[in-house]
């Protein structure tokens, strides 16, 4: 019994010696091998401060920044961390702000965010304030300065085309491409600054600083083993350039209207103007969301980007595309004329021409110069209803295809977030809309670029890049390299040429020299640039608006597309001035203005009063009183059916007899007529 016994204490010892050895040398490993336990039990003496890295800098053509960064502070809190005795009222006489705006701040931060989480307390803090709480900051626990990189546009334009910087939101960090952000993360919003968020943001790092029983720092901790370096975003270079650029905003200014150029070569976006514009420098810093709310509910749609998600029918700036099709499909030949007599009238109405004469549209040549409506309504139905095709939805349905390899009817797939497709009709849209019962006599508006066509002004842009490279176009980007990387995986799509083959290059030639004589003799003379081939087509777009069921006719939208020089081509450009008038009125001096600004890099002096009559007009005033009327109604019929639910509400109260519910519909009746009317 007393061997049991003695066996039984052995090993009960045993197991107690065990066990105080296990935590021994687990505490020894805690305390002097694993430092991050260390210092996550150092919590109080140690701080870890995230390191947000540089942004990428985009860079235009020539090497010149157009969106760089500057450094800001912003002031950081953890609620948890607030001492119960915190002096609210000497932190507020340091930072300037008033002790009512503190608490209703860090109520909406706990509501928010929790106790335990750090937010945003206060962002881009004047250098004033820095300097007071850089000195201070130990003083109030709980609060931290965080260095971070804000986006500084030298130009003051382009903010929908380089984008802007924004806080991720809630519903955005349940995304998955934002799994790696968190609350307080600024990312891209828009334009490039979206599209190559990854590129751009770099990775963030972080610093353990080891701070005394004041919380003032003393240094690094563990003379920074443990820290790792941000790693800054990369570099871009862009095909943009940044004085073409600035150049079509001044001539574009007090104007509605948008603006692409298009290097024909390489697809590489040299210019893209959204008019009105905004400076982008003013969305940020503590009034940014006041201004975005200005900007929002801009009755002109500041931030509405027009070159790549506004829809216009294209107008006679889309007869080169019908010409081609009717070329290419063998329904006529450059030599191919049509007897107009100042309308199209082999479908029962007639659809007005321009000229009057006989002789205007001899040939395919005169009819591109001269922009004949008849000719190209007239070409557009023969290759439609050509007889190989057996019946006008397999021709329509072919001609669509021609369209979607032109680039239309979809997003051509530019570089920045949000662009739009447009509407090419096929036959399935019209057998939809006219119940399997239409002609092209019901579609012929298409010929001349009207009717249901929509199209966006970078579609017409890399249209007349096609044209100019006689059947092969590249998807237009903004990004030329990254870091100095032309071949970089981003960009590999935009590297591979997109070819027409179905479409002759006689058939372009033919085109071409039509384009040519509408700048020499027809149409578009203002766009003449001396010692340079221009090719190019005006247009005149109607303009019809539909406001609660009623029609209005608003002024003409001015087109106008081109390229030049004839031979290698350097740019191609679309230009359109809503509500202006004729193609060649404004939007053709523009687009003119522009090439040779870009090609001679200054414009003659004999053509300096072209400039000056597009940088001083203002064409958005007649559209801003449209607007206003508009409104106004909308204001008026808004304020007739408030008063007349509260009558409503009225009379029913009183609606006890019949005799007073029969007022009520006798009433009603009266309001809906005269609603109706």
């Amino acid at each position: 019994m007393a061997q049991f016994n003695n066996s039984r204490q052995g090993i009960i010892s045993l197991i107690f010696i065990s066990i105080v050895s296990i935590i021994a040398i687990r505490l020894f490993v805690l305390q002097n091998v694993e430092s991050k336990y260390k210092m996550m039990a150092s919590d109080q003496a140690i701080f870890r401060k995230v390191v947000y890295p540089a942004r990428g800098i985009l860079f235009d053509r020539k090497g010149k920044p157009v969106l760089f960064n500057e450094v800001v502070n912003d002031l950081w809190v953890t609620p948890a961390k607030l001492p119960k005795n915190f002096d609210t009222l000497n932190f507020c006489n340091i930072t300037s702000l008033d002790t009512a705006f503190f608490r209703k701040t860090l109520r909406k931060i706990i509501v928010q965010n929790g106790r335990e989480r750090a937010a945003i307390f206060a962002k881009e803090l004047p250098p004033q304030m820095i300097a007071r709480l850089q000195e201070r900051i130990f003083e109030f626990p709980g609060f931290e300065l965080q260095e971070r990189s804000i986006r500084k546009f030298p130009y003051n334009g382009g903010g929908l085309m380089l984008g802007y910087l924004g806080e991720v939101s809630e519903d955005k960090l349940k995304e998955e491409r934002y799994m790696s952000y968190q609350q307080g993360d600024y990312t891209g919003i828009n334009g490039l600054e979206n599209n190559y968020e990854e590129i751009l943001r770099g990775q963030r790092g972080v610093s353990y600083i080891l701070r005394d029983v004041k919380n003032r720092p003393q240094g690094p901790y563990n003379d920074g083993k443990l820290d790792t370096a941000a790693v800054a975003g990369k570099n871009m270079q862009l095909y943009l350039d940044a004085e073409l650029q600035a150049y079509g905003e001044k001539l574009m200014q007090n104007k509605l209207g948008s603006v692409v150029a298009i290097d024909p070569q390489t697809g590489g976006i040299l210019a893209m103007v959204s008019s009105p514009g905004f400076d982008p420098n003013e969305l940020r810093g503590p009034d940014r969301g006041k201004k975005f709310y200005e900007l929002f509910t801009d009755p002109r749609k500041p931030l509405l980007n027009r070159a790549t998600q506004a829809l216009y029918p294209p107008g006679s700036t889309f007869k080169p595309l019908t010409a081609l099709v009717a070329l290419d499909e063998g329904v006529i030949t450059p030599s191919f004329g049509y007897p107009c007599g100042g309308a199209y009238y082999a479908c029962g109405r007639p659809i007005r021409c321009t000229h009057a004469g006989g002789g205007h549209a001899a040939n395919l040549r005169l009819a591109m110069a001269n922009s004949c409506n008849a000719y190209f309504c007239h070409i557009y139905r023969l290759a439609v209803d050509a007889a190989k095709w057996g019946g006008v939805e397999k021709g329509q349905q072919h001609w669509y295809d021609y369209m979607k390899a032109f680039g239309l009817g979809h997003p051509v797939g530019v570089d920045i977030p949000y662009e739009k497709g447009g509407l090419i009709p096929d036959s399935a849209f019209y057998n939809k809309r006219y119940k399997g019962v239409w002609n092209t006599c019901t579609t012929v508006f298409i010929g001349m670029g009207q009717g249901e066509l929509q199209l966006t002004p970078l579609q017409m842009a890399n249209a007349m890049a096609l044209i100019a490279n006689k059947g092969t176009y590249y998807i237009p980007h903004f990004v030329k390299s990254i870091d100095g990387d032309s071949t970089h995986p981003a960009l590999k799509k935009y590297l591979e040429p997109h070819r027409v083959a179905k479409v002759s290059d006689t058939a372009f030639a033919a085109v071409i020299r039509g384009m040519q004589d509408v700048v020499e003799h027809g149409t578009g003379k203002v766009a003449q640039i001396p010692g340079i081939e221009v090719c190019a087509k005006t247009g005149t777009v109607e303009n019809v608006v539909f406001i609660n069921g009623e029609k209005i006719k608003l002024q003409n939208h001015s087109m106008f597309v081109a390229f030049a020089p004839r031979e290698n081509p350097r740019i191609a450009i679309a230009v359109c001035v809503e509500n202006a008038g004729y193609g060649a009125t404004w939007a053709g001096p523009v687009a003119s203005l522009m090439m040779e600004k870009f090609l001679n890099d200054t414009v003659q002096a004999k053509r300096k009063f072209l400039e000056d009559k597009m940088f001083n007009a203002n064409l958005i005033t007649r559209m801003t009183y449209v607007l206003d009327s508009i409104q106004r109604k909308k204001d008026r019929e808004r304020e007739l059916r408030k008063d007349s639910l509260k009558q409503f509400n009225l009379i029913m109260e009183k609606a006890q007899t019949e005799e007073k519910y029969q007022l009520f519909l006798k009433y009603y009746n009266q309001f809906y007529n005269r609603k109706k009317k």
